[in-house]
């Protein structure tokens, strides 16, 4: 099911007549399978130019379309709409007559942005169209975050004072904490805090407080960076702020607590699941930050291998079987069970998650997440699963004995069951079924393939530079100068792009174990981890670090990176 602006805009496009309902199922498919903007995919499946798309809807709305290029504004028409409302709708104003203010925004057939503005503002609202970018361009010059420094912002704290250091949390009264959580200053920079790090897309904000000090970390490609502390003082009325707004008990500061934060940034809906640990100098909070507009749920750019992805696609189209990723926390395991689903998703067949938690929600896909507190488990969860007629299920990890037996039982009776383990590599997931209790023969006869993978930050390729790798650079990644021959090995120098650290983005690389013959032949057997390897090596498996050298020939990424990761 598409959004209501998406559905607006494809009434629109049936009554002009401008393209079929066999090119819009299409569209449709790709929306639900990539999470791809609507319009976003008019223009990439050349149905209609951005030129023509925006007069279109500005027809459609009796409007007009604007060049914002060289857009110039009175400071009194900045000051009408404060920028927390600006980013958080996705507006610019362009004109004030007096009575209505007129806005181009990037979400124009959103009719209940101009409602809400009209109740915000007092004022009538207009809306007119413009590019996405144009927009974006006018906020970052009229209303940068940085144009009110931190400094500036703490300096308006005035009142707040909570004494610094070894300070008795419980003396401070939970009044007082909900009272300085409030200050607009407060409020402002934790706005700010979060804007920040989901534009730089962080996957995580650290809020963390020492003895000396109150640090605040963003973890952008996988790399964490502290950005300018704020005062140590202040971390009692930031961390309440942050627990105020996900739900949390503010009361509660000895126990570890979770919760939820829902923004909407630019018009797009964005997750943060807030977890609250107890410290001996106060709680520790993380945000984890969950936007759909940054992940992309498609197996065609994760960076797998086109050979290993072709295997990979014959083995997950199967009927039925067990598929596992391994990997440790935060090489991307989630990411590709949700490619994998919605590669596997149709109408023809049911599917159902065992999450914890559940991180996106799949369109047609039944998610239940997980809730080990109350007896609600990732075992019991399957056995509950089997009672509801699917075709595919994943199951978030295998965690035990008790999920391992139940995943082989959904398998063994017809159903293809993705799930993920904690292991080094691929080799290493069928040698820790073993451990656990899982007997071979079972493993043998329902395990269809192993995934291992990591994830390894890109170059950046604005400051991305060549270099003649040693003969020590070529001997610490096992290769040979034949192999290696004329390419050039790259780095990057560091650049504002890439915030000076010379990568920007993340890549996968991975190695695909395929349960064959002469595999479940060692399985059986209970061989070591390092001969199922050797084994899955002569049968054509390229190891994670082989599939890193491939990336450092390719220019993709470092040699650093590789010899970190694998």
């Amino acid at each position: 099911m598409l959004d209501s602006e998406s559905e607006t805009l494809k009434g629109i496009l049936i009554s002009e007549d401008i393209c079929t309902e066999n090119q819009l199922l299409e569209i449709e498919e790709e929306y639900h399978r990539t999470g791809k903007p609507f319009a976003t995919l008019l223009m990439d499946f050349g149905i209609i130019t951005e030129e023509n798309l925006l007069q279109l809807i500005a027809t459609s709305l009796g409007t007009d379309v604007i060049d914002l290029t060289g857009l110039e504004l009175a400071k009194e028409i900045i000051d009408l709409i404060d920028s927390q409302t600006i980013r958080m709708y996705g507006i610019m104003p362009v004109s004030f007559d007096g009575t209505a203010i007129t806005i181009a925004s990037r979400n124009p057939l959103n009719y209940q942005i101009s409602d809400e503005l009209r109740f915000i503002l007092d004022k009538e609202v207009r809306v007119v169209v413009a590019k996405e970018k144009q927009i974006d361009a006018a906020i970052e010059k009229f209303y940068p975050v940085e144009s009110e420094s931190m400094h500036d912002m703490l300096a308006s704290l005035g009142d707040i004072n909570v004494e610094e250091g070894g300070a008795d949390l419980d003396s401070v009264k939970v009044e007082d904490i909900e009272s300085m959580a409030n200050e607009a200053p407060i409020v402002r920079f934790v706005d700010v805090v979060m804007y920040q790090a989901i534009k730089a897309k962080a996957s995580d904000v650290h809020f963390e407080p020492f003895e000396k000090e109150f640090k605040i970390r963003y973890r952008v490609d996988g790399a964490l960076y502290e950005m300018a502390p704020p005062p140590k003082n202040l971390a009692i009325p930031v961390i309440s702020r942050v627990k105020i707004m996900s739900g949390l008990n503010i009361s509660e500061r000895r126990r570890p607590q979770d919760g939820r934060i829902q923004l909407k940034i630019g018009g797009r809906p964005v997750d943060l699941r807030v977890s609250s640990l107890p410290t001996s100098h106060g709680e520790s909070v993380v945000l984890r930050v969950l936007d759909r507009s940054v992940v992309n749920l498609d197996l065609n750019v994760l960076g797998i291998a086109e050979d290993v992805l072709k295997i990979m696609r014959q083995l997950i189209h199967m009927p039925n079987g067990i598929f596992v990723v391994t990997g440790p926390t935060g090489s991307g395991k989630t990411t590709t069970l949700y490619s994998c689903i919605k590669e596997c998703n149709s109408p023809e067949d049911k599917l159902l998650t065992a999450e914890d938690p559940v991180e996106y929600d799949l369109e047609g896909v039944i998610q239940l997440p997980i809730h080990e507190s109350i007896g609600m488990t990732f075992g019991r969860a399957l056995r509950a699963f089997l009672r509801q007629d699917p075709d595919i299920i994943m199951i978030g990890e295998i965690r035990d004995l008790d999920t391992a037996q139940m995943a082989v039982q959904a398998s063994l009776t017809g159903h293809f069951v993705f799930s993920t383990l904690h292991t080094n590599d691929a080799s290493g997931a069928v040698t820790r079924l073993i451990d656990m209790g899982v007997e071979p023969f079972l493993i043998t006869s329902s395990f269809v393939g192993v995934l291992g993978q990591r994830l390894i930050r890109k170059v950046c390729t604005n400051c991305k530079t060549g270099f003649v790798p040693t003969d020590d650079d070529i001997k610490l990644l096992g290769l040979s100068r034949d192999e290696v021959g004329t390419r050039k090995f790259y780095y990057g120098k560091g650049c504002v792009n890439c915030n000076q650290s010379g990568y920007k983005g993340r890549k996968s690389i991975s190695e695909l174990l395929v349960m064959s013959n002469q595999i479940r032949e060692l399985v059986t057997k209970k061989a070591p981890t390092i001969v199922i390897k050797e084994k899955a090596r002569e049968l054509g498996m390229r190891t994670m670090r082989e599939d890193g050298v491939r990336s450092i020939l390719d220019g993709e990424t470092t040699m650093e990176e590789v010899l970190k990761y694998t």
